[in-house]
């Protein structure tokens, strides 16, 4: 494997999850460790994203948010906070997925988002080649259950919904499952507005 980069194996499920954790929070780990458990996910990788392109406003420094992040998640083995998306170059989910594949040939990855995502993931660049790349993970999050499931992607893709998350990542796709599970409200807006999370510059 391509140093730096976190090792997995043939065969092996892993869960992805994006965004720019800014900061990451509890409802970050919390659907994470949901995920392991629901899905059977045998790692999950949360790709701190340089920037998103669907927002103006860029996020504090990449040091500081892995440095979070990894302070929340503590010692838990099933989880890898990376940069890959920074390694790798792509800003967009459709090339890191892309390159990902290319990269671990056989390993089997789960798209993960929260139901909020889903809302607007029509907006996302080249969607539904996501949708037919890997199969994904839609985990419950508070106030969009309805809007997520009447979503413009919802509906594109009803026909390949599933009901049960467990043995998600060995469906070939476009395979995806609303996952149901309890609520944790934590977002990084809110933590933001509250004035708990100071970008240091320079870093």
């Amino acid at each position: 494997m391509v140093q730096g980069f976190p090792p997995a194996y043939r065969g092996m499920v892993v869960g992805l999850l994006g965004g720019s954790f800014d900061p990451a929070h509890e409802g970050h780990v919390h659907i994470t460790r949901e995920a392991i458990r629901r899905i059977g996910l045998d790692r999950v990788w949360w790709l701190v994203s340089p920037g998103n392109p669907l927002k103006a406003r860029q996020p504090a420094p990449m040091a500081q948010r892995t440095e979070r992040a990894r302070a929340l998640l503590g010692d838990d083995p099933r989880v890898i906070v990376s940069d890959l998306e920074a390694r790798l170059g792509t800003r967009a989910t459709i090339d890191t997925i892309r390159k990902l594949q290319a990269l671990y040939p056989g390993v089997k990855f789960v798209w993960l988002m929260g139901a909020d995502n889903l809302v607007q993931f029509h907006r996302w660049r080249e969607w539904r080649g996501i949708m037919a790349r890997v199969p994904v993970a839609v985990m419950a999050r508070p106030g969009a259950g309805l809007a997520a499931r009447m979503s413009v992607a919802a509906r594109a893709f009803r026909s390949a919904e599933v009901t049960r998350a467990e043995g998600l990542g060995d469906r070939l796709p476009p395979a995806w499952c609303f996952v149901n599970l309890p609520m944790n409200a934590a977002s990084s807006s809110a933590i933001r507005a509250r004035g708990e999370w100071r970008a240091r510059k320079g870093k």
